[in-house]
């Protein structure tokens, strides 16, 4: 019998739910990729087009190591063609980790009783912003628990504070949020704060897990969580950031459901997600799972991989929960932000905090624990930009407007000279090689004289320039 898709399609309406489990398990059962589809799908992709549903299986189901090859070195030339070399650093900053829900993945649940349970007060936050600022950091992600006190009132008071924080030449510029989903009135609310991304996870998105998985709280309605960011959508915060968790469920069915849910944000309101992540699970205090859906490394990157070509123009996250190995090989294949000096226990940034205690205090554990210089040293000593740049935030390029900017292919032309913003001293000197062997390279389209003068506007100790 022929597969007929519509069958299980369920049609996208702003606010309502948009995955059907059969949809997304029909077309991975019924994909029969042979190497003539999958080059013709990889075309595709390199032509700078968005895969469909059907060619993503195609891409999940192609087990042939010639083909999974072929896949990875599409997804290098697109990241190249798209992305050129540059990687955008950030920092997580954990303001709470009071919570109200119970994820059986998670440390800050509630039946963890072992949990040190903290809130950042105004001078504890300030020192924290202070000491990312003093180690070169321009951009970072406040994450909150989910609980009462961290109300949107709340989470824009914090934002607000961190951008007036000032120390010497130091200043964030760019502040993106992991919390709760909110309603309307509370998107609009931390939109006036100047928020960047708003990004929220559904961890898995298949229902019947996600329903194992959250036994108790607000996080255990599926249909609230999914339909967050049409919310944040509708009171006019366009750029959000979706993810899942890999571990919990099948990572075919997850990479499916991440395109599933771009494909609907583009229907309902002509732009996709900013970012998508995809961190792996890692242990967590007194949390055990079976381990029956781990992801393996080349399963890990091969999955990075596939994203990318499905997905040309969005963004991509992979965190420090990896370890530094697999963060150079999925840079390769497609990873655009990785963040760098990464600590997750509340308070650590400013302080030092018993390592006895550090898997009571934070979320789960890190494979990658590197300062930030020292991250930026091997990024350039690969060939790669570290940036901070903030530039379309700035001039307005976000949601739908930064849709128009980065279809035809201005990321690469624009981002990389506004990239070269930062290099602390013991690697300013690789850095400004890096800078001149970039310039060398740029096409005709780039205004290279006039990255020059501000080059040397920088060296005269002017900051603060971008196109």
């Amino acid at each position: 019998m022929t597969f007929n898709p519509e069958k299980y399609r369920i049609p996208d309406e702003p606010m309502k739910p948009f995955i059907d489990a059969a949809e997304i398990e029909h077309y991975l059962f019924h994909a029969r990729p042979d190497k003539s589809v999958v080059q013709d799908i990889i075309a595709k992709s390199l032509d700078k087009n968005r895969l469909s549903l059907a060619e993503t299986a195609m891409l999940l189901n192609a087990d042939d190591p010639s083909l999974i090859e072929a896949i990875r070195d599409g997804a290098r030339r697109l990241k190249e063609a798209v992305y050129g070399n540059r990687i955008v650093l950030f920092a997580p900053l954990y303001v709470g980790n009071k919570c109200m829900n119970n994820c059986r993945y998670c440390g800050f649940r509630t039946s963890n009783k072992a949990a040190i349970r903290k809130t950042l007060d105004h001078n504890e936050l300030i020192r924290e912003v202070e000491a990312l600022e003093e180690k070169g950091q321009k951009r970072l992600i406040l994450v909150f628990g989910e609980h009462a006190e961290y109300s949107p009132e709340y989470i824009a008071d914090v934002v607000r504070t961190v951008y007036g924080v000032k120390k010497g030449k130091g200043e964030i510029r760019r502040v993106n949020i992991n919390a709760a989903p909110l309603d309307m009135e509370g998107f609009r609310t931390v939109k006036k704060a100047g928020i960047g991304t708003y990004q929220i996870f559904q961890e898995t998105y298949h229902p019947e897990a996600y329903t194992w998985y959250h036994p108790s709280g607000r996080k255990k309605d599926y249909t609230y969580r999914l339909t967050a960011l049409d919310r944040a959508q509708e009171a006019g915060l366009d750029d959000v950031g979706i993810g899942s968790l890999f571990g919990l469920y099948d990572w075919r069915f997850e990479v499916m459901a991440l395109i599933r849910h771009a494909n609907h944000l583009e229907a309902c309101y002509n732009v996709g997600p900013h970012t998508i992540s995809f961190p792996r699970y890692q242990d967590a205090s007194l949390v055990e799972l079976s381990g029956k859906y781990k992801v393996s490394d080349d399963d890990f990157t091969r999955m990075i991989a596939i994203l990318r070509l499905a997905v040309p123009y969005t963004g991509m996250i992979l965190t420090a929960r990896e370890r530094p190995d697999i963060r150079r090989e999925a840079i390769r294949y497609g990873v655009s932000q990785i963040d760098a000096g990464t600590k997750l226990e509340i308070g650590a940034y400013a302080e030092a905090v018993d390592m006895a205690q550090n898997l009571n205090r934070e979320q789960f554990r890190i494979n990658d624990d590197r300062p930030l210089n020292d991250v930026m040293d091997e990024l350039i000593g690969s060939g790669y930009t570290p940036s901070f740049c903030t530039a379309c935030y700035r001039l307005g390029r976000t949601g739908e407007h930064f849709m128009e900017f980065s279809v035809p292919g201005f990321i690469k032309r624009f981002c990389s000279p506004n990239a070269v913003d930062y290099a602390p001293e013991r690697t300013a000197g690789k850095g400004w090689a890096l800078i001149e062997k970039q310039l060398s390279e740029m096409d005709e389209q780039a205004d290279v004289a006039g990255i020059r003068s501000r080059l040397e506007r920088i060296k005269a100790g002017e900051r603060d320039l971008y196109y």
